[in-house]
């Protein structure tokens, strides 16, 4: 029986990108770092190491959907931006409408200050992401 490998999620913004890796039982994510996206180039080859890293082929990306379920622009500019990485990865997908809302809540609650540190949201984002996947798909 050929064991599956950890899950490494995304919270893809235009700025940055929120990483989170799933724990080998696929029980909980930890969240991992932000990415700068001012170069996408660059951003990809940060993904590629991190899943090398956590020795993975599979990326969860969250789809910022329209509340009616339609694909906006944020969630175009998602899959294009993970078009490269299809290849030699399996993109799985989560919808991720509210997730930054959920992730302020979160650090809210722990008493974390981060409408200065938008980078920490991100991270919590990612990790809401695939919580979410990895409780719909258990």
């Amino acid at each position: 029986m050929e064991l599956k490998k950890r899950i490494v999620a995304l919270d893809i913004g235009t700025k940055r990108i929120g990483v989170a890796v799933s724990d080998a039982l696929f029980l909980g994510a930890t969240p991992l770092k932000v990415i700068n996206r001012k170069n996408d180039n660059d951003a990809l080859v940060e993904i590629k190491k991190i899943c090398e890293s956590y020795n993975t082929n599979r990326i969860l990306i969250g789809i910022p959907y329209n509340m009616d379920g339609s694909l906006g622009f944020q969630a175009k500019n998602c899959l294009n931006f993970i078009k490269p990485l299809k290849k030699d990865y399996e993109i799985l997908q989560q919808d991720e409408r509210l997730t930054s809302e959920k992730a302020e809540g979160l650090l809210r609650q722990k008493g974390k200050k981060y409408t200065k540190d938008k980078g920490s949201v991100d991270i919590v984002a990612a990790c809401v992401i695939l919580n979410e996947y990895l409780e719909n798909n258990k």
